[in-house]
């Protein structure tokens, strides 16, 4: 399908100024109207990694969250940062 090329879109701006301001313009646009600007990248994944889930009360998870928060970070960066220095704390 070929894509119609007159379509009027917004002009990418040279950088922003920020992340926040980033991520509102990609939530509101297409990347595919920008394919022009992309460059081709490499790197490499290790799908080698895994993850496990463990349960938690409901109670105990909002409370994490709540903390998480207010520290800046992922629930789950904290529930590791704290696993970490626990099991640290044992050996």
């Amino acid at each position: 399908m070929e894509k119609n090329k007159n379509r009027k879109r917004d002009s990418l701006p040279d950088e922003f100024q920020s992340l926040e301001e980033a991520g509102e313009f990609w939530d509101t646009h297409s990347s595919s109207d920008y394919e022009e600007f992309m460059q081709e990248a490499q790197f490499e994944v290790d799908l080698k990694r895994r993850s496990a889930e463990v349960r938690v009360s409901v109670e105990l998870i909002r409370d994490v969250r709540k903390i998480a928060r207010r520290e800046g970070v992922a629930t789950e960066t904290l529930v590791n940062l704290w696993l970490q220095e626990k099991l640290a704390s044992k050996t």
